[in-house]
């Protein structure tokens, strides 16, 4: 019976200890973390799609949409812009003529963010 008793009291012991391991202090103050997600992590399924004009000049992008008419500025934050300007001029063969566009990003005021794009028609080229 003295054994019996002896792994009883042990067993009570080792489970007051656990138990006594897991209480956290009252001191120990919860701090939350504020996490911010950049533009690259804005999924595709939060952007819009807007067909219009993309015209380059004079180191400005800028964007006319084809159903308001209103005029937004273009950036490209997935896009190496020496090689997104080479690629316009290239394409259109000078600055300020309008390519018609259909552009997939985010519309923040007066900046659209493009996460995709693509060139439908060149203005005057019959392409």
């Amino acid at each position: 019976m003295k054994l019996l008793d002896l792994k009883y009291k042990t067993l009570l012991f080792l489970f007051l200890i656990g138990l006594i391991s897991c209480i956290v202090p009252n001191n120990i103050k919860h701090q939350e973390e504020i996490v911010t997600l950049s533009t690259k992590a804005i999924s595709l399924d939060t952007a819009k799609t807007y067909v219009g004009w993309w015209v380059y000049g004079e180191g400005q992008h800028i964007f006319k949409d084809e159903q308001s008419l209103e005029e937004y500025d273009l950036i490209f934050p997935n896009e190496n812009m020496e090689e997104l300007v080479e690629l316009y001029v290239s394409v259109c063969e000078m600055e300020y003529f309008p390519m018609e566009c259909q552009m997939t990003g985010i519309l923040s005021g007066s900046i659209l963010s493009v996460q995709e794009f693509e060139i439908l028609y060149i203005q005057g080229c019959g392409e």
